[in-house]
């Protein structure tokens, strides 16, 4: 008993006075946190678009749309919250107001967005029928070409009921027309189309704030007709655009045909209709997406280059070069020709965010001032979040500004610490240093986007730092020299030699990709993330890469619980197509299996895509070993815990399969012909849904795509949500 006591004792004098530590650094961690934060003050502007983003996201999370009042609301919010901070010189105050105040204006912003874009929406399919239409924009897609229409009149739909652009897929043999034609087309319309499960890809989200009211496909080809009105002022500026594009598009395309003209009009116009599937697949695997996407690359070699190479030029000439201010003249030359790349290249947020940041570094120049990247980032942002506030769940904003933040913050780092004295000789010191620069920007932009990468695209390359330090030279060197030159001499007709170059170098390109792609381990196939793990991710990401205090390495416990949260999440047993015909469950080794061949092909590639499977749908349809049976009445699966889930195709086999399984799922309608199973989904529950995902667990657990979406302009109105919870204790 002694010893124990003695052990006691030194136990004791151990943990008290250990514990008492920890709680004065408990007690002095408040004032701790306001040390730093005052110490960072210069840091907390770069959080302005993040208060705004944090109200944009808030309004896209609702179950359902507020009422237009809620953004009048939201501006009197944040004004009352700008003058509280005019009114209070209480440093904390200030920062908890302004953050009040960016929220609500990011909340008013999304909503007024909203309703400024809101136009009509098919809500259901329709035609084949005639329509009489403007060409808003074309381009390649397949084997076929697409075709955006606007200004659209048919004498079967109402003003009230057409939409004012539609997206219209030409399979026949058709000329690419250009902007501002106006053509006859027979067409079949139908409405955006909605996720293939509830947390997929919303495309109609998408075209609803692309004003895009219904997708369809033309019988025949379209025929130009006389124009049936002049377009509005507002709208000259947007054809001249869309024309000017269109014609550097056929122009690169009759020099350059199939897919590696299709990348070098991604790489100019935009345009990436005409790559293949291939090509676009072998660059995103060797992480050479970003290439096909105009973003700061594209920028910096066109905007900067053109100001090295000018004003070396100018250096060239004594008299300009000590008389005159050659610098500034080369940056308003730069700055021209980057607006004027902005403008062919459809200035997406990526291309806006690029062009923000390189027209701030000018202007610099310009007015004798060094220019702040990481503010010039978050100036660049809060442009775009107000000029557009559904760029936020966009993955090109969120990959775009997440790798840009990593670099930076990455720079910012170096810069101020030590670096030791490498010596090198000066012949090799530039090629080091371009090396050096790759493999940290591809380093550093690959873990910043991972997150995103997963979560919308459902994959993660391994080799991106190796595919770009072999593929930018050419890119650097061959490819973007070529695109400017040729640029510059296609309206003298001069350009057929600058895009045979960019061509082979394009080529060289795609090869390289290829040959990186195609090493082992080159990419994973992940499964899908959910919204709240991206959301702890990206907070984490943008703490530790916005303060530069130590604090910032508390980032890092949140992007933990975000990873924790998407490897913790469980995914769905049974999904269900909106054809109701189109059925996978989850079979006993966890891959999923189809039900029978896919008649939703899109969505059977889709579920399995979001479940890190890499099969095709063809090899995931089921067998009997994985307790999946069928004929020609339907099919019936047994699951491990008992339950039978039937997919019945013909009327005569409702009665029977309806008596003997637990779920019922049929593309017929039952009209109350099937009351045995506890849960029935049929053909007007898939069409009022537009598709489920079920948890077989105790209780079951329902989502529907549309209860997910929420009651919002761009979704159908969901089906009350009878079959969320279910007690299963008299199922089967």
């Amino acid at each position: 008993m002694g010893g124990i006591a003695e052990s006691l004792s030194r136990w004791r004098s151990w943990f008290w006075p250990a514990a008492s530590g920890w709680r004065q650094r408990l007690r002095a961690l408040p004032a701790a946190l306001g040390r730093a934060a005052i110490d960072n003050r210069d840091r907390w502007p770069l959080w302005l678009p993040v208060g705004l983003g944090t109200g944009i996201g808030l309004y896209f999370a609702l179950p359902s749309e507020p009422a237009w009042p809620w953004a009048a609301v939201a501006t009197a919010m944040g004004i009352a919250a700008m003058f509280g901070v005019a009114g209070t010189h209480h440093a904390a105050w200030r920062v908890i107001l302004t953050a009040v105040a960016a929220i609500a204006f990011g909340f008013a912003l999304a909503k007024t967005r909203t309703e400024m874009v809101a136009a009509p929406v098919l809500d259901r399919q329709i035609g084949p029928l005639g329509l009489d239409a403007r060409v808003d924009n074309a381009e390649l897609h397949g084997k076929g070409i697409r075709i955006v229409f606007t200004d659209v009149r048919s004498r079967r739909l109402t003003p009230e009921q057409t939409p004012q652009r539609i997206r219209v897929s030409v399979r026949a043999e058709t000329p690419l027309p250009v902007p501002g034609t106006w053509m006859h087309v027979a067409a079949v319309l139908m409405p955006p189309p909605s996720p293939a499960a509830p947390g997929a890809y919303d495309f109609g989200r998408s075209a609803y704030y692309l004003r895009l009211g219904a997708v369809g496909y033309a019988y025949g080809r379209p025929r130009p007709i006389a124009p049936l009105a002049e377009p509005r002022w507002q709208d000259r500026y947007e054809l001249f655009v869309s024309a000017l594009r269109a014609r550097m598009t056929a122009r690169i395309h009759s020099i350059l045909p199939g897919s590696t003209g299709g990348i070098a009009s991604a790489l100019i116009t935009g345009d990436r209709g005409a790559i293949s599937d291939e090509d676009e697949q072998a660059l995103r695997d060797a992480g050479l997406a970003h290439v096909l996407a105009i973003a700061g690359l594209h920028m910096a070699l066109v905007g900067g280059g053109l100001f090295w190479v000018l004003r070396a030029l100018l250096a060239a000439i004594p008299p300009l070069a000590l008389r005159y201010p050659i610098k500034k003249w080369a940056a308003v030359a730069a700055l021209g020709a980057a607006s004027f790349y902005l403008m062919v290249s459809g200035a997406s947020s990526a291309s806006t965010r690029a062009f923000i940041m390189l027209a701030a570094m000018l202007f610099a120049i310009l007015v004798d001032r060094p220019a702040l990247s990481m503010r010039t980032l978050a100036l660049a942002a809060t442009i775009i979040l107000i000029l557009g506030p559904e760029s936020l769940i966009e993955p090109g904003f969120q990959m775009s500004f997440a790798a840009v933040v990593g670099l930076i913050a990455v720079a910012e780092w170096e810069a101020a610490r030590p670096r030791p004295e490498i010596r090198v000789p000066r012949r090799f010191m530039a090629v080091r240093r371009y090396l050096r620069g790759i493999a940290t920007t591809s380093l550093v932009g690959s873990i910043a986007t991972v997150p995103y990468a997963i979560y919308h695209f459902d994959r993660a390359t391994h080799y991106a730092v190796l595919g770009n330090l072999i593929a930018m030279p050419v890119m650097g060197f061959i490819a973007m020299p070529a695109a400017a030159l040729s640029v510059f001499l296609m309206p003298f007709g001069l350009d057929e030699i600058p895009l045979r170059v960019l061509g082979f170098g394009i080529e060289v390109m795609v090869a390289m990709g290829a040959w990186v792609s195609n090493l082992p381990g080159s990419v994973s196939v992940m499964p899908a993330w959910p919204v709240g793990a991206l959301v702890l991710v990206s907070f984490g990401g943008l703490w530790l890469g916005l303060w530069r205090a130590s604090w910032r390495w508390f980032g890092f416990a949140p992007m933990l619980l975000g990873v924790a949260l998407a490897y913790l999440t469980v995914p769905p047993d049974l999904l269900i197509a909106r054809d109701g015909l189109t059925v996978a469950i989850r079979a006993p080794d966890g891959a999923l299996k189809l039900f029978r061949k896919s008649k939703d092909k899109y969505s059977a590639a889709e579920w399995l895509k979001r479940d890190g499977d890499e099969r095709e749908a063809e090899d995931a349809v089921a067998t009997p070993t994985d307790g999946v049976r069928c004929d020609a009445y339907g099919c019936i699966a047994h699951t491990a815990s008992g339950l039978t889930i039937a997919n019945v195709t013909r009327v005569d086999a409702l009665r029977e399969d309806c008596a003997a399984n637990a779920i019922v799922v049929t593309a017929l309608p039952t009209r109350r012909r099937c009351a045995g199973p506890k849960l029935v989904i049929d053909r007007f529950d898939v069409a009022r849904t537009n598709g489920y995902a079920i948890w077989l667990e105790s209780p079951l657990r329902i989502e529907t795509v549309e209860e997910y979406r929420g009651v919002r302009p761009w979704s159908a109105h969901p089906r009350p949500a009878q079959y969320r919870r279910m007690s299963p204790t008299s199922l089967p």
